[in-house]
């Protein structure tokens, strides 16, 4: 397991650099974002989704986040306790938001509810659908509980610049369903 968790931390220091220069590339051009993104969602109107409130260099899901509280619920993740399953409190881009863990923005009131699609923040994906996230597993034991629940779509939100072959990935890391970058969609092969 030693040996895992080096490869990981390794993984994802060369991930925040990709990250980051993927953000920069992105501001630098002043290009959308999230315009695959609002076409995938735009599939799925009504169904609840959770997205995310970016930090750091993460790519920005807001706008079209906005786009679908028009047909449906839309939250947010709260990390309640740790080494536990994320909560998800509505949000709309009127909502009154504070400070939560790791410096990401909840809602100042807290409405909780159960999404059934994830926009799933991450530094660095696959093309199989692996994800290498921040190392908490919030999000697997998260998409791990739901999934036993009812079908739940994990679409993981990146810069194309955020993929790296050969991830190191553990059984219990839980797969993307679909990846969506500022360039286009991928469907796991």
């Amino acid at each position: 397991m030693k040996d895992l968790n080096e490869t990981k931390a390794a993984a994802r220091k060369i991930a925040f650099a990709n990250r980051k220069a993927a953000f920069q590339a992105a501001r630098e051009s002043g290009g959308a974002q999230g315009g695959y993104l609002s076409e995938v969602l735009a599939g799925y109107r009504g169904v609840p989704l959770s997205g995310f409130m970016p930090i750091l260099t993460e790519i920005d899901p807001l706008p079209a986040m906005a786009e679908a509280c028009a047909h449906g619920p839309v939250g947010v993740p709260v990390i309640q306790w740790p080494n536990h399953p994320l909560s998800f409190s509505r949000w709309s881009p009127e909502t009154e938001m504070v400070a939560g863990a790791f410096g990401a923005l909840i809602p100042r009131v807290n409405d909780y509810f159960e999404p059934e699609i994830l926009i799933v923040p991450l530094l660095a994906y696959s093309r199989h659908g692996g994800r290498l996230g921040y190392g908490g597993g919030f999000y697997d034991r998260t998409l791990e509980m739901l999934r036993a629940k009812r079908a739940t779509l994990a679409i993981g939100f990146a810069f194309a610049g955020q993929e790296m072959e050969d991830l190191p990935l553990e059984e219990t890391d839980q797969p993307l369903d679909l990846i969506v970058t500022e360039k286009g969609v991928i469907t796991p092969s």
